[in-house]
Formats: C-alpha cells, structure tokens, sequence
C-alpha cells in the first residue's frame, strides 16, 4: 500500500456548532476559516445516506503544515453525525493526500480496507473514506485529490 497514507493534508473534527468552534478557534490565532466548496460538486457519491452528506457542513483552515476541517452534521444517517451521537466532538478522520483517489483506492481495496464512502467530481478528482475506525484508534483514514489548477 505504498504511499497512499504518507502524506498527511488534514485533520477534521466533528463539531456540534462550527460558527461557535470555528469563533474559538479564531480567538487562538487559528484561522482564518472558510466555507468548504459545495458539496454537489461530488457528482458520483457512494455513501449510507446521499442526502444527510448534502447536508454536512464543512470550514477549513489551512496552517503552515496542515489543514484542520470542522463538521457539522446535518440530519442523522451520515458517519459523522453517528460519530458525534456515540463518541460527543472530537477527530473523525485523518485525510491524506494521494495524486489519483482511484488508484489509491483501489491500492487500500487491495489491502482488505473496506469503503466507508467515496465521492468523485467529474475530474475524478474527489475522496475516499476507508472503514478504519474500529482498528485505528476510532479515527477514519481518508485519502483525497484536489482537482487540477
């Protein structure tokens, strides 16, 4: 499984109200935040509940080193709101950087990594999401691609 979890871009943590953690956040010196692009972009998804990721809200923050992402679940049925139901806020996954998602994916298929869910804009470009959880500590292991300049 060469090099598809050797290069980290981002941690996402699940949170109850992003305008309130992103604030905090601020308040520290991190930030500045923006709004996520629109979801709808991913026109292939493979997901438990296509509607409640519509309903994810997404901001980001990118460091010097890395990216930090805040979550906020919308309606019940996504992965994440599970997360926040079950475990409270807190690191949902860990995502890496990875050239090709399909080729990455098929490099963790490969491995015996189950999907969780996976999405694709029409670049290919996009991210999986591995079933990690229950062995790495709770954490999910994601791999992604920007889309081209």
């Amino acid at each position: 499984m060469s090099g598809i979890f050797d290069r980290l871009h981002h941690v996402c943590i699940v949170v109850r109200d992003i305008e309130a953690a992103s604030a905090y956040y601020q308040s520290l010196g991190i930030g500045p935040w923006r709004d996520y692009p629109p979801l709808s972009a991913y026109t292939e998804i493979d997901m438990p509940d296509p509607d409640a990721f519509h309903g994810l809200i997404f901001k980001y923050a990118d460091l010097a080193n890395i990216q930090i992402q805040l979550c906020q679940p919308g309606a019940p049925g996504s992965p994440q709101a599970r997360f926040l139901e079950r475990h409270g806020e807190g690191v949902f996954h860990l995502g890496f950087e990875v050239p090709s998602c399909d080729e990455g994916e098929a490099q963790g298929l490969a491995a015996q990594l189950a999907v969780l869910m996976r999405g694709r804009r029409p670049d290919r470009s996009g991210f999986t999401y591995f079933d990690t959880a229950e062995k790495a500590g709770g954490v999910v292991l994601e791999i992604r691609s920007s889309p081209p300049p």
